[in-house]
């Protein structure tokens, strides 16, 4: 009886979670990464980092995502107003219609302090871009990041999604960076990595599904 029990326990346990990790090297081989016509990827390694370089938005075939959490590690550039990387998620196309969780690494130490708290932001496109949120709910939908990461850096990013929150937590920090209720009540489609139209490089993601 109490092997029955424990058996099914751990099936319960496996319905409700699922973890992947996923290399985006040999997704870029079996050719299971879409890109725009403007878009480019090639593959990119340096030390622990295997992963891929992206030029514009890249949707990964098969994988989707509804709530749990999202790791990876991100490098964007140190060049104002252009570098824009993070990833998109409940996408029903690869257009305007999608979430987005993104950073800009050129205000994570501007000596503006106001710039600084825009260095990672929540949106859902098309109808709540940055600038509405930031004329109609300013400070709720984008935060600095502190410690204050080097710009030229490699971050991680751990984005923890339920079904009514999303927080970010950056370089292993206990506390999110950036904590904000979700909108427009998505809960599914497709998943990219997103840099709307700069460059960056992706590297060691994983997702874990909470069904």
């Amino acid at each position: 009886m109490k092997r029955t029990i424990f058996i099914l326990t751990a099936l319960l346990i496996g319905v409700k979670s699922f973890s992947q990790t996923i290399d985006l090297q040999k997704m870029l081989a079996d050719g299971n990464l879409v890109c725009g016509p403007s878009s480019s990827v090639k593959p990119f390694g340096e030390g622990d980092k295997k992963g891929i370089t992206c030029r514009d938005n890249v949707w990964l075939k098969g994988v989707d995502f509804t709530y749990g959490t999202i790791e990876l590690d991100i490098r964007g550039r140190n060049e104002f107003l252009k570098s824009f990387p993070g990833i998109a998620f409940y996408a029903v196309d690869t257009s305007r219609n999608y979430d987005v969780i993104y950073f800009r690494p050129f205000n994570f130490r501007h000596t503006d302090p106001v710039r600084r708290t825009w260095s990672v932001q929540y949106m859902s496109l098309p109808q709540y871009g940055y600038d509405r949120l930031r004329k109609e709910n300013t400070g709720q939908f984008e935060s600095e990041i502190i410690p204050n990461p080097k710009p030229e850096d490699w971050i991680h990013a751990r984005i923890v999604v339920t079904k009514d929150s999303i927080k970010v937590y950056v370089n292993g920090m206990d506390k999110p960076s950036l904590s904000v209720r979700t909108l427009q009540g998505r809960s599914k489609g497709m998943f990219g990595l997103w840099t709307d139209g700069t460059v960056a490089e992706f590297a060691n993601l994983k997702i874990k599904k909470d069904q």
